[in-house]
């Protein structure tokens, strides 16, 4: 499905743009990498830069989703603008990679929309209430993308 989720015009402040979050973001994304999370929520998102081609890592909450697919939350914390992961998923949707605990899985991401969306989000909403304020301070939709590993996609 199309990665095609606007801006909107009002939210929270955007998050990551201080120097400060950037640096613990950064050691977030270490101790994921290596460890884990004590409540196993959360993974490190790899993804190419639409515009650099570099690779980029960001902490992101996942929810599980079918099978073996995991679903992550373009929140960006209620800001109006989509996180930039968003924009650099939906330029390269295959080449997405997770990691957590000392592993590394490639994974293909699609955004949910319709009934698909809705249901994950009551899931998303059931489980992390925060997720809830975060569409009613902004006037976008929050994108919701499902991971699903390529293994997984070869063996069907």
């Amino acid at each position: 499905m199309a990665f095609d989720t606007p801006n909107g015009t009002r939210g929270g402040r955007q998050p990551g743009r201080s120097r400060l979050e950037q640096w613990g973001n950064q050691k977030m994304v270490e101790r994921i990498r290596r460890k884990g999370d004590r409540s196993g929520t959360k993974l490190v998102l790899v993804t190419i830069g639409k515009k650099t081609g570099v690779e980029r890592s960001n902490p992101v909450r996942w929810f599980p989703g079918e099978r073996d697919t995991r679903i992550i939350v373009a929140s960006a914390n209620g800001a109006p603008r989509n996180p930039a992961w968003y924009y650099n998923i939906a330029a390269h949707p295959d080449r997405v990679r997770v990691e957590f605990a000392g592993q590394r899985i490639e994974m293909r991401a699609e955004q949910l929309h319709g009934a698909d969306r809705d249901r994950a989000w009551r899931q998303i909403t059931a489980a992390a209430r925060g997720f809830a304020r975060y569409a009613r301070i902004t006037d976008r939709e929050i994108p919701i993308i499902r991971l699903t590993p390529l293994a997984s996609e070869s063996e069907r």
